[in-house]
């Protein structure tokens, strides 16, 4: 299924700004590992501040996880196929390659996008805060669910549009197929 040069050039230029957009928020894993190792020395020594790290951890860590999938899936850094495809040709592969990730991934991103629409919503619109701290920015953590659904349909798209360039090279099964 080629598609048209205006059509992969739209989709480059989408999945440029999504490399950028998850090179930048690659970085919240600094921050996130100092909150995380702050949280005992603030419990411990300083008697305060530990829940507040930990909420701030854990909005980053939502936000972090969410273009980390992305970011996974378009390395082929995540679980993938191979193991079931290694027997077949490298056609079907190709196939399984370019389609697999939009038969799989794309309904359930859609269904997460309009499942969780209004909950999300709401969330962002009432700045809702952590239950049982009551600390603000719970709602990033919702946000970030929706983000994340986002990204795997857009790099599902993406991935439909310009895949040919970017099928792997054969490459022969890391063991024997059985008999």
């Amino acid at each position: 299924m080629p598609s048209s040069p205006r059509l992969r050039r739209a989709a480059l230029a989408l999945e440029r700004v999504l490399d950028r957009i998850t090179n930048a928020v690659a970085w919240l894993v600094l921050p996130l590992a100092l909150l995380l190792f702050l949280q005992w020395p603030l419990r411990d020594a300083v008697g305060a501040y530990s829940r507040q790290a930990n909420d701030i951890a854990q909005w980053l860590f939502a936000l972090y996880v969410a273009f980390a999938v992305r970011a996974a899936t378009r390395q082929r850094a995540h679980l993938a196929a191979g193991l079931a495809t290694a027997r077949h040709a490298s056609r079907w592969r190709r196939r399984v390659d370019r389609y697999g990730e939009a038969i799989l991934a794309l309904p359930w991103a859609v269904f997460v996008l309009v499942a969780g629409a209004p909950s999300t919503w709401r969330s962002l619109v009432g700045l809702e805060a952590f239950p049982d701290t009551f600390n603000p920015l719970y709602f990033v953590i919702r946000c970030s669910a929706w983000l994340l659904a986002l990204g795997v349909l857009l790099q599902a798209v993406v991935g439909l549009l310009v895949a040919d360039d970017r099928a792997p090279a054969d490459r022969a099964p890391d063991a024997d197929p059985a008999p």
